[in-house]
């Protein structure tokens, strides 16, 4: 079974930067984060294909978050710039470990508040 480890995320101020990192402890086809601020649903902002080398985002972050990764690390890196206080929420990586699967691998989510 695949586990994911997250790190980074913590109390940073509006304008600033946070960089999130997640490494699986197996092969994974996909990986991504998610996140779910209190009363709101969990939503995808960004994820990479280990089979294509595509990378999603979601618009809501689209041109303050960069996602990079190294497939033969099984890691991500999630690059946030910008931060606004309605980016506060708990930030979950996940992974596919099937091709054609749904996320079926979750980290233990990380906080990340930002402060106005």
């Amino acid at each position: 079974q695949v586990q994911l480890v997250e790190s980074g995320g913590g109390l940073v101020q509006a304008g600033g930067s946070v960089r999130l990192s997640c490494t699986a402890s197996g092969r994974t086809y996909n990986m991504g984060w998610f996140r779910q601020a209190p009363g709101k649903e969990r939503e995808l902002i960004a994820s990479i294909s280990w089979i294509s080398s595509t990378t999603y985002y979601a618009d809501s972050v689209k041109g303050r978050v960069t996602l990079s990764g190294d497939n033969a690390k099984n890691t991500v890196y999630l690059q946030m710039n910008s931060l606004k206080p309605e980016d506060t929420a708990v930030y979950y990586c996940a992974a596919r470990s099937s091709i054609y699967g749904r996320y079926d691998v979750w980290g233990q989510g990380t906080q990340v508040t930002v402060s106005s």
